[in-house]
């Protein structure tokens, strides 16, 4: 039972950062601009200024293209990993 709830969890999981994920490239594709991930030092300081709104970086193609293929590229794997966990299910080996 406690396999079943895990795997209903992980692809509720991945489906929602799979949406997210295609919103931020789509928007990202159509407005040049993405919003950057945190790149603080530690997970509290990611976890703060995330609540506080601090760490929204916008990265526009024209004035730093490599920093927004960065981004988009990071995006679009975090999509393809996310669908992949929600098609497919979280992998458990056989102990």
């Amino acid at each position: 039972m406690q396999f079943f709830l895990y795997e209903i969890v992980a692809r509720i999981v991945a489906i929602y950062l799979c949406v997210d994920c295609f919103r931020k490239v789509r928007s990202g594709l159509v407005e040049r601009k993405i919003t950057a991930c945190p790149h603080s030092t530690g997970i509290l300081d990611i976890i703060v200024d995330s609540l506080a709104g601090l760490s929204k970086r916008v990265v526009h193609k024209d004035t730093a293209p490599v920093q927004y293929w960065l981004e988009m590229g990071l995006q679009t794997f975090g999509l393809l990993g996310c669908a992949g966990v929600a098609m497919f299910g979280w992998f458990h080996p056989n102990t």
